[in-house]
């Protein structure tokens, strides 16, 4: 898939909207009873940016950035600022936020994810540097596990023992793409204008 691993400044996504969305198709029976599925097995986050921006200099940098993907083209990091932590938004991750899987002995390799209830997300874009993982119930030193920043999975320098809980904390991105070919930017002052909102729609990775 194409993707730039590169963050939109946050500075230019303040003011952003968004969330996250299902798709749910519903079938209402001759008896008035419904029947309800779902092709999804995780929602997927669509987002509003650039509507806030009214500095020239602000939009000129986000008219770069979308040049430099191409438009639709090329995926990139976004930090959505009401879901970007293994925690709550405001606190700090502990390495028991997150339930990666349990060691068998000869395993040393497991995915980040965050649960939601009973839903389970994979997390493939963490923030360099703020991963913590604990097994056992013994917080690791950061030399004794690795963590591939593009895909999200942690790999343990020693396998965990069977039976042996590992779990982590961390910040992460959304990977997410522009949903539109074009910007509309309208001049209102000298220095000072106005850009009609940008979507953004999560990837799948």
């Amino acid at each position: 898939m194409a993707f730039h691993e590169v963050r939109l400044p946050a500075r230019l996504a303040f003011g952003s909207t968004g969330g996250v969305e299902r798709r749910t198709d519903v079938v209402t029976l001759a008896s008035g009873f419904e029947r309800r599925s779902t092709p999804w097995a995780m929602g997927r986050r669509r987002y509003l940016i650039g509507a806030n921006l009214r500095s020239l200099t602000d939009m000129a940098e986000l008219t770069a950035f979308f040049e430099a993907r191409r438009g639709r083209l090329y995926g990139f990091r976004f930090r959505d600022f009401a879901d970007y932590a293994s925690c709550t938004p405001g606190e700090t991750p502990a390495a028991t936020d997150q339930a990666l899987g349990i060691g068998n002995g000869t395993r040393t390799a497991f995915p980040l994810v965050k649960a939601y209830g009973d839903v389970v997300r994979p997390i493939a874009k963490p923030v360099e540097g703020t991963v913590r993982v604990e097994v056992g119930g013994v917080e690791l030193a950061s030399e004794a596990f690795s963590v591939n920043a593009a895909t999200g999975m942690v790999t343990l320098d020693a396998a965990a023992g069977a039976g042996m809980p590992v779990t982590a904390g961390f910040l992460f991105d959304t990977p997410v793409r522009f949903d539109a070919d074009r910007l509309e930017v309208t001049l209102e002052s000298f220095g000072a204008g106005r850009m009609a909102a940008v979507p953004l729609i999560e990837l799948r990775v």
